[in-house]
């Protein structure tokens, strides 16, 4: 395959990526204008909705202004004044990293990876930008510079994950030198310090993919508990057939955001659903708050064994320091043990506190006026909180197991007695 073609394959895979992203809520939002509305409002209405939902689910802020008719009607005499709308739809931006990462994959095959790369970049980029050049409206303004930069990035983080196997084989074309410089790097830490640097990674990793999967769990159990009462918003709102699907989908975009939520809530600062509000293990405070049915799984109240959901990060920050810590062991034949595990267990924690707060940060954002500026978990209290616990736990199962590395290599002999 020349470069041409593959450069043409590789930007009709970023054009179908924007158009998939687009289309999940195009479809949708124009049976509603069919059904609904009976073709009585301008499309261009529901184009401009689905293409303000793709840029903000990339990443990009949208600057809303009401008119004085709704806000009268509404009742929030802060919406008079324009308001930033910048809570980002995880699920949205997840769909971009992965068909980045497909389109990655594919171009690291052929030797011109990095036309193939950089048509499928330039291409994104430019789609995206143009599309928010349509969707400038009175109303609602995406931020044009970010329409430019941000979704590119994600795209690019996509494209990047994909091609790792361009960039670590050794028969992919330019990929000795890539390597060489990794093995250079690499080569500078001694065998000690490699060995705690790579189970300090592995643990912390394997704990924020815990502490994730738990809240996964949590919400599945919550959404059960209280589906009679999500199921009564639904009636109660009449949204209607296409309206319901539309809440559906809306929620299925929002759907990562609140895990993470969730998983914010189990290592203790909980978070908030606008200004003045605090749902945590140990203390729940709800006002007002949009009427969206998963909401329907918030508690009301205090739980009163709430304060058990703090055990989830302490267990799996010591479960996580247990799988490592026998390969660290092997590794660490001789010399001052107890002082290199501590050090893993600190890494450990340093990696999922820093993970998590990430996390959190993507997660919140400014979904409305007034109190609704500030909605989902402080990213930084969620980030001291995950590395003090999970610290704790994994200097605990750090200290845990036998310590002599022929024990972990040979199972123990069984005593005479034990032999009768």
């Amino acid at each position: 395959m020349n470069r041409t073609t593959l450069a043409m394959l590789a930007a009709l895979e970023a054009l179908i990526t924007v158009a998939i992203g687009i289309g999940v809520t195009l479809v949708p939002l124009s049976v509603l204008w069919a059904t609904d509305y009976g073709f009585s409002v301008d499309w261009l209405v529901f184009w401009r909705a689905s293409v303000d939902i793709w840029l903000l689910g990339n990443g990009v802020d949208l600057t809303v202004t009401l008119p004085s008719a709704l806000v009268a009607a509404i009742g929030i005499p802060e919406a008079s004044a324009p308001f930033l709308v910048s809570f980002v739809p995880l699920a949205v931006a997840a769909f971009t990293v992965i068909m980045g990462a497909r389109t990655g994959s594919r171009a690291a095959a052929s030797r011109y990876w990095p036309i193939a790369l950089g048509s499928a970049l330039v291409i994104f980029v430019l789609i995206t930008g143009a599309l928010a050049l349509t969707a400038v409206d009175s109303t609602v303004n995406p931020s044009l510079p970010q329409s430019f930069l941000v979704p590119g990035a994600i795209y690019a983080l996509g494209l990047a994950i994909g091609a790792r196997r361009v960039l670590f084989r050794a028969d992919a074309m330019g990929n000795g030198r890539v390597k060489a410089w990794v093995t250079g790097i690499a080569d500078r830490f001694d065998d000690t310090a490699a060995a705690v640097l790579s189970a300090a990674f592995r643990g912390g990793f394997a704990a924020v993919l815990g502490v994730v999967a738990a809240s996964g769990i949590l919400l599945a159990v919550a959404v059960i508990g209280n589906f009679g009462l999500i199921t009564s918003l639904y009636q109660s709102a009449q949204l209607g057939v296409s309206g319901g699907i539309m809440a559906t989908i809306a929620q299925l975009a929002f759907l990562g955001n609140i895990v993470i939520w969730v998983a914010s809530w189990l290592i203790g600062p909980g978070f908030a659903l606008g200004a003045g509000s605090s749902i945590s293990p140990v203390n729940t405070l709800v006002g007002p708050i949009p009427a969206f049915p998963i909401f329907g799984a918030v508690p009301n109240g205090d739980l009163p064994f709430g304060f058990l959901g703090l055990l989830v990060p302490f267990i799996i920050g010591f479960v996580a320091a247990a799988l490592v810590r026998p390969q660290l062991i092997r590794a660490l034949r001789g010399g001052p043990l107890a002082v290199r595990l501590a050090i893993a267990a600190v890494g450990i924690g340093v990696v999922a506190g820093l993970g998590l707060g990430l996390l959190a940060w993507f997660s919140g954002g400014a979904i409305g006026p007034g109190r609704f500026e500030t909605v989902g978990p402080n990213p930084w209290l969620v980030g001291v909180f995950a590395f003090a616990e999970v610290t704790i736990a994994a200097l605990i199962g750090m200290a845990s197991g036998k310590s002599d590395p022929g024990q972990l290599d040979v199972p123990a002999r069984r005593t005479g007695t034990a032999s009768r």
